[in-house]
C-alpha cells in the first residue's frame, strides 16, 4: 500500500566525514534549485557549526542561485577546521491521507474558498461550469493545507468564535483540481513562500506546475482571507522532510481496490514504523 520515494534518486548528500553514508537525497526536477537545496538542508541538516555544500570534486561552493540543482554527490563541509559533524534531523513528516467529509462547517469552508479563488491556484486552471452552475464544482477540491488545527491554530486569524478550531478557516485552504489536490497531499509539490511563492515539485512533474507562482488571488497581503504563510512554510517542511530525509517517507496509494482494507493497511504501515520507539 505504500511506495518508496527515494526510488530513482539521483541527487544524495553527505556528511563530508562520511562520504560513503548518505544522510539522504532526492530526485531532482527543473524546478528544484540551487536555492531550494540549500533551503532544503536548513531545516534537515543539524549543526552547531557553520558550513558550505559542495558537489563533490568541486571546490566551488553551492550558493543560493535559482540554476535547477545538478544529479550528484553532495558534501557538506563545516567551514571552521574543527566544526561539529553533520546530522540529519530525526524530525518525520505528518504523513496525511486524503479524506473527504460532509458537515456543515466543511460545506462553509469549501464555499469560502471557491469564492476568494475561483480557480485552481496552482494550474491557474478556471471552472467552466461554474458559469452555467454556479454550485458544480465538481472537480475541484478545497484543499487544507494542514490537515489539524492541533498546536497551529494561533495561526489562523479569522476564527468565528471560540468554539472555532481554525482547520476550516479559508486561511487554512487553497482550491485546486480534485488530481492536484491528491499531489498535494502527497507532498509531491509544495510552494515555497520565501523563493517568491514558487511551486517546487519533488516528483516527476506530470502536472507541469514546477517554477510556477502560487496564483496571486489566495495570497493578497491585505486580506484576512489569504492563505497563511507560516501555514505553507510548514507544509513545505512537510514536503522537505517527506522526500529528502533518509530514504524518504512512503508514498500512500489512495486508488484502492474494491475489498481492500484501506484503514487497516496504513495502520499496519504506521505501526511498523513506530515498533521499538519509546513513546514516553
Amino acid at each position: 500500500m505504500s511506495r518508496n520515494r527515494t526510488l530513482g534518486g539521483d541527487v544524495h548528500f553527505f556528511d563530508s566525514s562520511r562520504p560513503d553514508k548518505a544522510l539522504g537525497g532526492l530526485k531532482s526536477t527543473p524546478s528544484f534549485t540551487e536555492r531550494t537545496f540549500l533551503s532544503a538542508l536548513e531545516i534537515l541538516i543539524i549543526s552547531k557549526s557553520r558550513y558550505d555544500v559542495y558537489l563533490r570534486y568541486s571546490e566551488i561552493p553551492l550558493r543560493p542561485t535559482d540554476e535547477p540543482l545538478q544529479p550528484g554527490l553532495y558534501d557538506i563541509k563545516p567551514i571552521s577546521p574543527d566544526g561539529n559533524r553533520q546530522k540529519i534531523t530525526k524530525e518525520c513528516c505528518i504523513t496525511r491521507v486524503p479524506s473527504y467529509t460532509v458537515s456543515g462547517r466543511d460545506e462553509k469552508f469549501r464555499r469560502r474558498v471557491r469564492e476568494r479563488d475561483g480557480k485552481c491556484v496552482i494550474t491557474g486552471a478556471v471552472n467552466p461550469r461554474s458559469r452555467v452552475d454556479a454550485d458544480n464544482w465538481r472537480t475541484y477540491h478545497a484543499a487544507h493545507i494542514f490537515p489539524l488545527a492541533n498546536g497551529f491554530s494561533r495561526w489562523v486569524t479569522n476564527r468565528e468564535d471560540e468554539h472555532d478550531t481554525g482547520t476550516n478557516s479559508c486561511q487554512n485552504g487553497l482550491l485546486m483540481r480534485s488530481h492536484v489536490h491528491e499531489e498535494f497531499d502527497n507532498f509531491n509539490f509544495s510552494i515555497n513562500v520565501d523563493d517568491d511563492y514558487k511551486i517546487v515539485t519533488f516528483m516527476e512533474d506530470v502536472l507541469d506546475i514546477g517554477g510556477r507562482q502560487l496564483d496571486p488571488v489566495c495570497r493578497d497581503p491585505n486580506s484576512g482571507l489569504s492563505a497563511s504563510d507560516k501555514l505553507l512554510r510548514w507544509h513545505f517542511r512537510q514536503a522537505v522532510l517527506a522526500n529528502m530525509r533518509g530514504a524518504g517517507e512512503p508514498i500512500f496509494e489512495t486508488d484502492f481496490p474494491p475489498g481492500s482494507d484501506m484503514v487497516g493497511e496504513i495502520m499496519s504501515e504506521l505501526f511498523s514504523r513506530l515498533n521499538g520507539m519509546s513513546l514516553a
